[in-house]
């Protein structure tokens, strides 16, 4: 049994499809935690900490962002802020007349058990920034987000076709196989 802490619904129907393969049972709770200023690194360790202090049982969380090359890394770390402030639409309005609109999702769980101290996994996927939203599936900047070898956005990727290959799937897949060899 693994628990994760997050109060959003589609990173557990998410991460529950890819426990599923696994024979991993997936217990979601909402505990909330201080987000601090830093790495996604950071963020991840701090939270999975702080869950694991106030359970007192193992715990993963989940922390990621967009990281758009042309804009040095923003939203990075501040992504759901900005999806919240500026939408997509913003996205769009800062890339207005940018070439290079590579950008890639990037993903940390972070592990944390009583007595020891939190672990890290990372996932990245590489892709673009769309020159506008596409489809209406995912979430949050899902339909900006265009994938070369897909020839589509998250946006318009079924939930399956995205687990295949996700930012979150390959942090997932990390910690799973680090885990099942405990």
């Amino acid at each position: 049994m693994i628990r994760f802490i997050t109060g959003n619904k589609h990173k557990v129907e998410e991460a529950e499809k890819i426990f599923k393969n696994f024979n991993i049972e997936l217990e979601a709770i909402d505990l909330g935690y201080d987000e601090l200023q830093g790495t996604l690194e950071d963020v991840a360790k701090a939270g999975a900490k702080y869950a694991t202090s106030k359970l007192k049982k193992s715990v993963i969380v989940e922390d990621a962002g967009l990281f758009i090359k042309a804009l040095n890394g923003f939203p990075g770390t501040y992504s759901s802020y900005v999806q919240e402030t500026l939408g997509n639409k913003g996205i769009l309005k800062l890339m207005e007349n940018v070439a290079d609109r590579e950008a890639e999702f990037r993903s940390v769980i972070g592990y944390c058990a009583p007595n020891i101290e939190p672990k890290i996994f990372l996932g990245r996927v590489k892709g673009q920034i769309a020159l506008e939203e596409k489809g209406t599936l995912g979430f949050a900047f899902d339909p900006l987000f265009y994938i070369e070898e897909k020839d589509k956005t998250f946006g318009e990727l079924s939930t399956e076709e995205k687990n295949q290959f996700s930012h979150r799937k390959n942090s997932l897949d990390s910690f799973i196989k680090w885990y099942s060899q405990l």
